[in-house]
């Protein structure tokens, strides 16, 4: 398997980026002791975000997820009367067997920006067709085996990265399923963590004097940690998804190394402004099998005499990372390379002054595996 990982030690103030159903922290338990914790699901929608927000893809190399696909779809098709489109839509959508109902569909789907284009498309040119009431009695539009084949057709993947990445799950309809290309771990802190709270309170600027007392109060709780972060991209997945094009997967997977390195989620940003970017940013490609070294960290580190917990933490990190290749030998053939901003030694890992150059580093490995 040709690959690349990421390995990131970032330490992150104060900060409630990803809360669970009651607006907690989310944590876990590892090696027996409680570790902050970000969901995957969570860095990878601010990767996603950020492939628009930073310019990283293109439109038409993104994907949307949505249960608005009839409105996106009569965007496409505005110059056609609305209520014949909508019918048309419908049907098009009822025959793929994405369910609509009230204008929405069953559950979120996840389509490239040029499927979307294309099933508007594909709809545009059988209008007449699709705009048959389905038969009584019948939930799904029942349509000719041509015009079927041609609605399914469309929903290739797009060439969309981001759904290359991610994949996407149809349970109704698994074999337009995509399989994920990339692979992200929760991020856990590589120390034990409590959770602590922030009382706080707010003036009513329009009291009179002789009324004291806030205008409202409440609490927020919050956490801060040196976190491990890992992802790993299974390049010749993403080649695949993205119908053999080698040119945009090496884009891909580019534009992926970077979001994943400098975002976070966005939880509760203007309470806590947590902007802190990685202090240890490495990658790993080649040929062979992925390892997370989370491991490094099942026994909770602390901080020691005159080192903090990031730099204890990325000297963790490349002793595991160096005990691994003893035991099971690096990739073969192997590229790999560092940015750290701490005064931890890494021992076997080249290093790189500025992120350009990692970045360039990255992308230099990856066309040499491409190429190969």
């Amino acid at each position: 398997m040709r690959l690349l990982e990421i390995h990131i030690i970032q330490t992150v103030g104060p900060n409630n980026l990803n809360r669970d159903d009651t607006g907690s922290p989310k944590d876990a338990l590892f090696g027996g002791y409680r570790r902050a914790r970000i969901s995957s699901q969570a860095q990878k929608r601010a990767v996603r975000v950020a492939f628009q927000q930073q310019q990283l893809l293109n439109e038409n190399e993104r994907a949307v997820r949505t249960k608005r696909l009839v409105s996106a779809l009569l965007e496409r098709l505005s110059d056609l009367p609305q209520d014949q489109a909508r019918l048309a839509v419908e049907n098009a959508l009822n025959a793929l067997g994405f369910a609509v109902q009230e204008g929405k569909t069953e559950y979120l789907l996840f389509l490239g920006n040029q499927e979307l284009s294309q099933l508007a498309a594909c709809i545009r040119d059988n209008l007449e067709k699709l705009t048959v009431a389905p038969a009584k009695g019948k939930k799904k539009t029942e349509l000719d085996g041509a015009l079927q084949e041609a609605l399914e057709k469309v929903l290739d993947g797009g060439k969309a990265v981001d759904l290359a990445l991610f994949g996407r799950m149809l349970a109704d309809r698994p074999e337009l399923s995509v399989d994920a290309a990339a692979q992200v771990a929760h991020a856990l802190s590589t120390h034990k963590v409590d959770r602590e709270f922030d009382f706080y309170t707010a003036v009513d600027d329009l009291n009179p004097k002789e009324e004291t007392g806030a205008g409202m109060m409440g609490d927020v709780e919050f956490s801060s940690a040196t976190l491990y972060r890992y992802a790993v991209v299974n390049l010749d997945q993403l080649v695949a998804n993205l119908q053999e094009d080698e040119e945009l997967a090496l884009k891909g997977a580019l534009a992926f190394f970077e979001a994943f390195a400098l975002t976070l989620p966005s939880g509760k940003q203007n309470t806590f402004a947590a902007h802190n970017p990685p202090l240890f940013l490495a990658f790993r490609a080649g040929k062979g099998l992925p390892r997370n070294l989370a491991t490094a960290f099942e026994n909770p580190l602390r901080p020691q005499d005159g080192k903090a917990l990031s730099v204890v933490s990325v000297e963790a990190l490349a002793r595991e990372w160096a005990k691994f290749d003893r035991a099971f030998g690096p990739l073969n053939p192997e590229w790999k390379a560092a940015l750290n901003l701490t005064e931890a030694e890494v021992p076997g890992i080249p290093v790189v002054e500025q992120m350009p150059q990692l970045k360039e580093k990255a992308g230099q490995a990856l066309m040499a595996l491409l190429g190969g």
